[in-house]
């Protein structure tokens, strides 16, 4: 296994992991499918914030951080999304993709990391948890999916000194 920078051109194979998800489940509170398009442009706007994880030269995992919210006073925090192909969890995937994550990021002056986890989603908040994340609130009922409110998990992990 290995992971490198993203390219536009696995995007369809970032598309494939993340759309049955999007689909399927409550981990992410999106209905809108991923196009290949879109995601190729996201990664070519991204560059040094969008990695995969790669085994037997197949994407397996993806992981990407984008502005945690709008303004100057914000701009050392960021949010991520981590997914894995359901193949690779429990193999060290998401620990090595958040790992370069967080390195790259920190690299360019990031000082909080911040995940917003679906309050149904018990393994995602237990992963955040284990790779150093705190909870640090829930907002009750602020996301709905497949006919329910759903709660959100504000997990964040200090990356560095920063300095403001």
């Amino acid at each position: 296994m290995s992971v490198r920078a993203a390219v536009p051109e696995d995007a369809g194979a970032i598309a494939g992991i993340w759309n049955p998800y999007i689909r399927e489940t409550a981990v992410t509170f999106t209905t809108e499918e991923k196009t290949e398009a879109g995601l190729a442009a996201d990664i070519a706007a991204r560059p040094g914030a969008f990695f995969v994880a790669e085994e037997d030269g197949a994407v397996q995992g993806f992981a990407t951080a984008f502005p945690f919210r709008g303004g100057p006073g914000y701009r050392h925090t960021m949010e991520h999304t981590v997914q894995l192909a359901p193949e690779a969890r429990g193999r060290g995937m998401g620990r090595a993709l958040m790992d370069r994550l967080e390195e790259a990021l920190g690299e360019r002056g990031c000082h909080v990391l911040v995940a917003g986890v679906s309050g149904e989603n018990a393994a995602g908040i237990a992963f955040h948890k284990a790779i150093g994340f705190e909870t640090v609130g829930r907002m009750p009922q602020v996301g709905a999916k497949f006919g329910r409110w759903m709660d959100l998990v504000l997990m964040q992990k200090i990356l560095g000194p920063g300095g403001g």
